[in-house]
């Protein structure tokens, strides 16, 4: 029995086609530049910063993995960026977890890439972190790319990427922290959700569960999205599939505290060890008040400044989750609150913002506000990309020299 041709495709398909894989060329060519010129700039930072300041002394590490020496040498281009948690990631992924040494705080799945990958760069833990770090951020990229521009437009992607590149702290998503990793994990999982991917949107989010603490919170906004297109098509089964799968976000999370339930016989080490780092309660409008306070009552003197780099790189972020909750669509502004949310209720009251500009470094869609009024606003562009890298600068060459900014 002969089965029916195909019609060959008409040139307004063929036409179609050909823009858009035009469009993913453009997409990946930019990301790729916008990556190598952070690589790039960084290094000479990390070059040039070892040798402007003195470090001071902070260089401790975690049992059993003393910090590096800070010496001269082309070295730095890759060891400046082995400073405090990274050394933590190092550690775990080499000799793994110890019960009551604080590692429990750090989730597992960054250091388990690093784990399978050191061997096969010749048992080099730093460059395997170094590798899924890059990999993870210029994935990243790409994704925060294509979302953006499904969501707007691809100017607003373009910027949205290199706003990403010169955030303050971006610097976090080349050196062996899971920020990168985490960032990808929540963008794919969001992206997913939004082309009602809902089993792609759940093993992606019980994965970025397992790579950081916050990663369950990834729950809510899923959820939130399944409300949404429930609001949109009323398909009860389709609603229930989703909060099914938005559900399993949380996995991750669950694993990692069943692991150390079966070896410590305390399933919430990682909470309880968080007292190490002297962390509090703390209402997030009080957190917001304190530190705008502190960020001013010390101004010019020592140790002043790092409340006011924080307050510059934390307000203005704040400022764009409003602008979120009142014109994005509901799951990027649920997924910016509850990330932004958790951080300010559980704080270091000596220095409330301590941690957000790192923090906030995944919170992409606080991106979105200034990419979109930039467009229509003159010289807007240009002034926030002159602060923001200037920050960047500023902070990365505190953070090598193991000044506390992070």
């Amino acid at each position: 029995m002969r089965t029916a041709e195909r019609p060959a495709p008409g040139p307004e398909a063929e036409a179609s086609r050909e823009e858009e894989r035009a469009r993913i060329r453009r997409g990946l060519t930019y990301c790729l530049w916008v990556f190598l010129g952070l690589r790039v700039g960084l290094s000479a930072v990390a070059l040039a910063g070892v040798g402007l300041l003195p470090s001071i002394d902070n260089a401790v590490g975690p049992p059993g993995w003393p910090a590096s020496e800070v010496i001269p040498g082309w070295h730095n281009l890759v060891t400046a960026w082995e400073r405090f948690d990274a050394l933590w990631f190092l550690r775990i992924a080499t000799d793994g977890y110890v019960d009551g040494d604080g590692s429990a705080v750090f989730f597992p799945l960054f250091p388990l890439l690093i784990r399978g990958l050191s061997p096969i760069l010749g048992g080099h833990p730093l460059a395997a972190g170094f590798l899924v770090s890059h990999a993870a951020t210029f994935g990243s990229m790409v994704a925060l790319y294509f979302l953006t521009t499904g969501e707007f437009d691809e100017r607003t992607a373009r910027r949205t990427v290199l706003y990403l590149a010169l955030f303050p702290t971006s610097f976090f998503l080349l050196a062996p922290y899971s920020e990168s990793l985490f960032l990808l994990l929540a963008l794919v999982s969001l992206w997913a959700a939004r082309r009602r991917w809902w089993w792609a949107a759940g093993l992606a989010g019980a994965a970025a569960s397992a790579t950081r603490n916050l990663g369950v919170l990834l729950v809510i906004p899923l959820a939130v999205e399944a409300v949404h297109q429930w609001r949109e098509r009323r398909n009860t089964r389709h609603l229930v599939v989703a909060l099914s799968w938005s559900a399993l976000a949380a996995a991750g999370a669950l694993a990692y505290l069943a692991y150390w339930q079966w070896t410590a016989g305390d399933a919430l080490a990682p909470i309880h060890q968080q007292e190490n780092w002297q962390r509090e309660g703390s209402f997030p409008l009080a957190t917001v008040i304190r530190a705008t306070v502190e960020a001013f009552r010390f101004v010019g003197q020592y140790p002043g400044g790092y409340h006011l780099l924080d307050w510059l790189v934390t307000l203005p972020s704040i400022l764009a989750i409003v602008w979120l909750v009142l014109r994005a669509r509901p799951v990027f502004s649920a997924y910016a609150v509850v990330m932004v949310a958790a951080p300010l209720s559980y704080v270091f009251l000596p220095r409330p913002f301590m941690s957000l500009p790192r923090f906030l470094l995944v919170v992409f869609p606080i991106l979105w506000p200034w990419a979109v009024v930039g467009l229509r606003r003159r010289g807007l562009h240009e002034v926030a990309v002159a602060v923001s890298a200037g920050l960047l600068v500023l902070l990365a060459v505190l953070f090598v020299n193991w000044y506390y900014v992070f």
